[in-house]
């Protein structure tokens, strides 16, 4: 057991992690994921645990206990609408007699919750942005556990989080005020903390690290040898895109043009003897993707071999880690199939959503593959992808060079947060 400077034995660091964690997308588990696993090679005396939304997922998945954000979080009503309210003043009774004194309930059980924690770490799951957040979702959220934990003299930390846009004046002063409640702050990319400064937060004593996905332990899996006359295979990460701003019912057109879009890049690729092996991100949201797309084929009449179109489901990062270490190059929409992919210094060409793809893409020299997902263009993305096949070589030696840069800074920033904090 450590010892302080006298020589007393200290009790064990208690490390809490906070975020959209335990709803199956793969990239916010990813980071989890990852920090979990430094925290038992830089501090294995410590205890942990996670404040998510669904914290029975995260407890089975990771073996640690796990909380509820909030009530609001996880409940079974959630996917139905909330019965309307006949009358203001029925709102009113109900406002002032149930919700106020079940939130007040809510921050006193969060107090309680962070009764042995030394440091509350957040970590990437988009809170610090308004891309399908609300101000009195994650951003309210992450100001109530920060006021709690330094109530309770615990550290707050920002780990290597992406910041912007936040469109929505309540969302800027909440996810502000959260902010300047931490003793340590480090962004992803240069794009969010310019961001965060041109809203009037002081970030100038703040760093730039990586995304934490790249500091994810790994292991190395053999790959079977390619036969003589097998097709090289393109991985195509697909995402049930309405818009960044639409909800599916507002944005069926926009899902329609961009899976109309990728099916017909996908039918060109079959069309030059690739096979193409289809992806996805999130195991919540994007449970219609692949199905259209096979969908779109047959109605266009397009036949292929077995075995041309591969599309095997997916439950865990380890899962998408292993199909992503089966393709040679990758056209992918979600960040983290982007940012895996990267990782395995496969060439990617990325459709972008956000401008923290833009910014992902910059950061490793290839701004030149990445596409505006709003204004995709069937010809450009086909240049691009011929492009990209010609450039393959050179592109893997580059990203294997970016991935050791971009693990060093991740493990001196994990010396910092472990050590020095």
């Amino acid at each position: 057991m450590p010892t302080d400077p006298a020589g007393v034995p200290m009790k064990p660091h208690t490390m809490t992690f906070l975020g959209n964690f335990g709803t199956h997308n793969l990239g916010n588990e990813c980071t989890l994921q990852a920090i979990l696993q430094n925290v038992r090679k830089y501090c294995p005396e410590a205890k942990v645990n996670c404040v998510c939304t669904d914290p029975d997922d995260t407890a089975a998945r990771y073996g640690i206990p796990a909380l509820p954000m909030s009530h609001r979080f996880g409940r079974a009503s959630r996917s139905t609408p909330p019965p309307r309210q006949r009358s203001p003043l029925i709102r009113l009774i109900r406002r002032l007699f149930i919700r106020i004194p079940l939130e007040l309930l809510e921050w006193l059980r969060a107090f309680r919750s962070l009764a042995s924690t030394t440091m509350l770490i957040m970590t990437g799951t988009g809170m610090l942005g308004d891309f399908g957040i609300g101000p009195f979702e994650l951003h309210y959220e992450i100001l109530k556990w920060s006021i709690m934990a330094k109530l309770r003299r615990s550290k707050v930390l920002f780990v290597s989080v992406g910041a912007g846009p936040l469109g929505h004046p309540i969302s800027r002063w909440l996810v502000k005020l959260a902010l300047s409640l931490a003793d340590y702050r480090s962004y992803r990319d240069t794009f969010s903390k310019q961001y965060l400064a041109g809203i009037g937060f002081d970030t100038s004593r703040d760093r730039v690290y990586p995304d934490l996905a790249f500091s994810f332990l790994r292991a190395e899996m053999p790959l079977a040898p390619r036969q003589p006359g097998q097709p090289r295979i393109i991985g195509l990460g697909l995402m049930e895109y309405y818009g960044n701003q639409s909800s599916p019912e507002q944005g069926q057109h926009i899902y329609q043009d961009y899976i109309q879009a990728l099916t017909a890049f996908a039918e060109w690729l079959l069309a030059r003897g690739y096979s193409v092996r289809l992806l996805i991100g999130d195991l919540t949201y994007d449970k219609r993707v692949c199905g259209d797309v096979f969908r779109i084929l047959e109605e266009n009449g397009v036949t292929f071999e077995a075995g041309r179109i591969i599309s095997e489901p997916v439950a865990s990062v380890q899962d998408l880690w292993a199909q992503l270490a089966q393709t040679d190059m990758v056209v992918a929409t979600r960040f983290h199939n982007i940012l895996l992919a990267l990782m395995l210094d496969k060439p990617v060409l990325a459709l972008s959503y956000h401008v923290k793809i833009r910014s992902l893409m910059a950061s490793v020299g290839l701004s030149e593959y990445c596409q505006d997902i709003a204004t995709l263009d069937a010809t450009r993305l086909r240049k691009q992808f011929n492009a990209l096949e010609e450039n393959a070589e050179l592109l893997r030696s580059s990203l294997h060079q970016k991935n050791e840069e971009c693990r060093r800074a991740l493990d001196e920033q994990y010396r910092h947060m472990f050590g020095d904090l």
